[in-house]
């Protein structure tokens, strides 16, 4: 891959001879240029800034890199103009719109970018950055030629109707747009199902309600045949809103479609109630998840210390990242020991749950103990039926560890003979994700629906539209699928749960020293100096307690 300056009046695809490139690029040592130009012709204006380019038509899956001055890095996405040549482009309705009239430079700048990280040293680098979501003054997209559809997919979230209402609204009233669809039943629904038409009317009142109006699934992906009615429909704009899987089947869509040349957006939103998508602050949902939690923990609590040696036992969400348990937790207070995927723990012998247990019964006489679904699946290895079994989707199929735990707890005490417990095991799993969204997802889901929308009519595709550090973005499919965003269990975030719970943290010398083992080879990642945490371990930076830290 090559980096090239290229002068204001010049582009790549000018140079396809040799001896021309290789006089430019000598020329392009002693000289400071202005702009720069790539295939497309849309410039990227900061001085001494250099591309990446690596999107070729056999090649399409390698990052679009843009560099700059004192460590500037863009990761871009993809758009257009880097594979369809002479695309017409329009003046942007909104410019007339008289409800956007009074707002001063409501259009994106072409330059603006989100930095990934925003904690910063005097001597660190820029660091890495992402293409800023909004309205852009030309679009790519007569009103009357777009043909938009939706489709939900993967398990339940509040807010997912929020943001199928926010994108009909965005492309009818922003836009002008009148045909969209909605695709019934996931992805299986492109090819085995009849469409659905949405219309303002149609979504007026969905936000209150939860679930999903189009209806879901897990699996069905079949890149052809999804493609193939693509086409077919005259579709040109896809909204595909789902996790990190569902994040992954809109990144081949993409591909093939780009292979195919064809001028299809296709865009995500990404939808999790675990929050275990990487880069962006939270997922929507999330927060009303943690809200519907408390409700849960509050039941546990008034049930526990209602009686003698009560214990509550809450089993929440979180497959492979604790995040629901470990805020619902800090909202709620009442909470005496919470469980995570990420943070191992053992039930017997000295410092191990039981005993804690028992210690905080004789203190208190009552316990409330919070426990994400993907804690502890390694103690269960002896009566798993499913440890390599998978749904639909590909995510590993649990144990109920709830059910577990407190079987062994009621065993321990039976065998102990100390004391008689009265133990309370509430699962509120699926009432949570089913509930609508409250206020602050409802606002967010409209902010990811209107950025996803204003960066299709701008041409870009192949992207996520995230939140990063509080401020909307488009994010390359290649970043929200790397890996899962996950608790750091020698951050500080969870460092505050440890003192609010006053827990133990289950942890034996070997694996504080491997975890943060982890942590530092992550910060080498880093574009500046690592920041230093407890015991003098390098972790990430209390302002990315959301994040894993290699991923930041």
């Amino acid at each position: 891959m090559d980096s090239i300056f290229a002068p204001k009046s010049s582009s790549i695809s000018s140079l396809s001879s040799p001896a021309l490139l290789s006089r430019f690029l000598e020329a392009s040592s002693s000289r400071k240029f202005s702009s720069l130009t790539f295939i497309g012709s849309r410039p990227f204006r900061p001085s001494s800034y250099s591309t990446t380019f690596a999107m070729s038509s056999n090649d399409v899956s390698k990052p679009k890199i843009i560099t700059g001055d004192f460590g500037y890095v863009l990761e871009d996405v993809p758009h257009f103009t880097d594979y369809i040549p002479d695309l017409s482009t329009y003046s942007n309705p909104l410019q007339d719109n008289p409800a956007f009239s009074v707002v001063k430079q409501y259009f994106v700048h072409v330059d603006d970018s989100v930095p990934q990280k925003i904690v910063v040293h005097k001597d660190s680098a820029r660091g890495r950055h992402f293409r800023r979501a909004g309205p852009r003054q030309k679009v790519y997209f007569d009103s009357d030629e777009v043909h938009a559809c939706i489709v939900t997919c993967g398990g339940l979230c509040p807010g997912l109707n929020t943001v199928i209402r926010e994108i009909v609204y965005s492309l009818y009233h922003m836009y002008g747009v009148t045909t969209v669809l909605g695709i019934d039943g996931g992805y299986r629904g492109f090819y085995a199902r009849n469409t659905i038409a949405l219309t303002p009317k149609v979504v007026n009142d969905i936000h209150k309600r939860g679930g999903t109006i189009l209806g879901t699934s897990r699996g069905g992906h079949d890149t052809s045949k999804i493609v193939d009615s693509i086409q077919d429909r005259g579709i040109n704009q896809v909204y595909i809103i789902g996790g990190d899987g569902t994040q992954k089947g809109a990144s081949v869509i993409f591909e093939e479609i780009r292979r195919r040349g064809l001028k299809v957006v296709v865009a995500g939103i990404p939808k999790t109630i675990d929050n275990d998508i990487p880069v962006i602050d939270k997922s929507f949902g999330f927060d009303t998840a943690v809200e519907e939690a408390q409700r849960a923990i509050n039941a546990a609590h008034v049930e526990a210390e209602s009686v003698e040696n009560g214990i509550g036992l809450v089993k929440l969400m979180g497959r492979y990242s604790g995040f629901i348990a470990m805020h619902a937790t800090l909202a709620s207070r009442d909470v005496d020991c919470c469980l995570i995927p990420e943070s191992p723990f053992y039930l017997d012998g000295k410092g191990g749950l039981f005993e804690y247990i028992e210690k905080q019964l004789k203190e208190n006489g009552h316990m409330v103990i919070v426990i994400a679904e993907g804690a502890g699946q390694e103690l269960l290895s002896e009566s798993m039926q499913s440890r390599n079994q998978q749904d639909a989707s590909g995510n590993k199929l649990l144990q109920d560890v709830g059910l577990w735990i407190s079987h062994g707890i009621k065993d321990y005490f039976s065998r102990q003979k100390t004391m008689a417990i009265n133990l309370k095991y509430i699962d509120p799993t699926y009432m949570i994700r089913a509930v609508p969204s409250n206020a602050s997802d409802n606002v967010y889901s409209t902010l990811l629906a209107q950025s996803a929308v204003h960066g299709a009519m701008a041409g870009y595709t192949g992207f996520t539209s995230g939140l990063v550090n509080g401020r909307q973005t488009y994010i390359p499919f290649y970043r929200i699928i790397e890996k899962q965003n996950k608790v750091v269990i020698t951050d500080r975030m969870w460092a505050r749960l440890l003192s609010s719970t006053n827990q133990p943290s289950f942890m034996s010398d070997k694996d504080v020293i491997e975890d943060k083992t982890e942590c530092i080879s992550g910060e080498k990642k880093e574009e500046g100096p690592a920041t230093q945490f407890l015991d003098n371990g390098n972790c990430a930076d209390g302002a990315l307690e959301n994040k894993e830290v290699s991923s930041v």
